[in-house]
């Protein structure tokens, strides 16, 4: 494996991540464990920021990413789930390299926004593409599958539709936009944008801290949670509860007060909230 992984797997337990997962399937290095590893890592842990939260930059070493995630009742943000998947891509023989982005979604333009988005470029041995793998994208239109690194076809995965484009820019380096069918509108929706040279831990050590300190993140103002499972995806977002069912319909409330929202996280999410840590700021 490349930097991700390398001189760490001794703090790394692939056994007690794939049970946390509940992946049965193949070890090998194939395009259909690399799919299956991907989905049940997504189905299984939510993405939560209640570190950054108390104010606290979570660590990700793999002995602390194996005690919080694997071994403890929470989740994590995008550093920390693609960190994890990155570790558990190496130990089962693909190569693995950290690709950063900017988030598209609510941006005026791809430059707008600096790269705090951490994904995955996974090579499988004997494929001629790369795929782009992806766990803690913590919204509607995130992977539930690892996609092709290839323009114009469409890929579905876990019920969800995602294409690639490419966006103009000033750069050399070609930029690619991940997007995102919405079946409401009917539209393609852009959720990041990223070029392909890559990324190392050092690097996301620095977004991490970024991320998870500087009070201008969204990250460090209010509770932000996703849940999905095989029949409905949950949402928290302050004191703002959604729940979208298989078949389209939402139902949505307001949480009143600090016992209704801790309980929701605790019994919804499956988070454990952390001590003295008001979730309603």
């Amino acid at each position: 494996m490349s930097d991700a992984a390398a001189a760490t797997t001794d703090q790394f337990d692939l056994d007690a991540y794939l049970g946390r997962i509940g992946w049965e399937g193949s070890r090998r290095a194939a395009p259909a464990t690399l799919r299956g590893v991907h989905l049940a890592h997504a189905l299984s842990l939510p993405f939560e920021n209640l570190d950054p939260l108390s104010g606290t930059a979570p660590s990700l070493a793999p002995a602390d990413l194996m005690a919080k995630m694997v071994r403890g009742r929470r989740g994590g943000y995008c550093y920390e789930h693609n960190a994890l998947l990155a570790l558990a891509l190496g130990a089962l023989g693909f190569e693995v390299s950290g690709l950063a982005g900017r988030v598209l979604l609510g941006a005026d333009t791809p430059e707008s926004r600096p790269r705090t988005h951490m994904m995955l470029r996974v090579g499988v041995p004997g494929e001629p593409r790369p795929y782009l793998a992806d766990v803690g994208f913590g919204a509607a239109g995130a992977l539930l599958a690892p996609v092709p690194l290839a323009l114009g076809p469409e890929f579905e995965g876990g019920g969800r539709r995602h294409r690639f484009t490419r966006l103009p820019h000033g750069g050399p380096l070609e930029l690619w936009a991940l997007q995102a069918h919405d079946s409401a509108s009917g539209q393609w929706i852009g959720q990041y944008a990223f070029t392909l040279e890559p990324f190392t831990s050092a690097d996301f050590e620095v977004f991490n801290w970024h991320v998870a300190t500087n009070p201008r993140s969204p990250f460090t103002r209010r509770a932000y949670l996703q849940r999905t499972t095989a029949g409905r995806r949950l949402a928290l977002d302050g004191a703002r509860f959604t729940e979208v069912l298989a078949d389209g319909t939402v139902n949505e409330r307001t949480l009143v007060n600090e016992a209704e929202a801790r309980r929701v996280v605790e019994e919804e999410f499956g988070v454990a909230v952390p001590e003295g840590l008001t979730l309603l700021v």
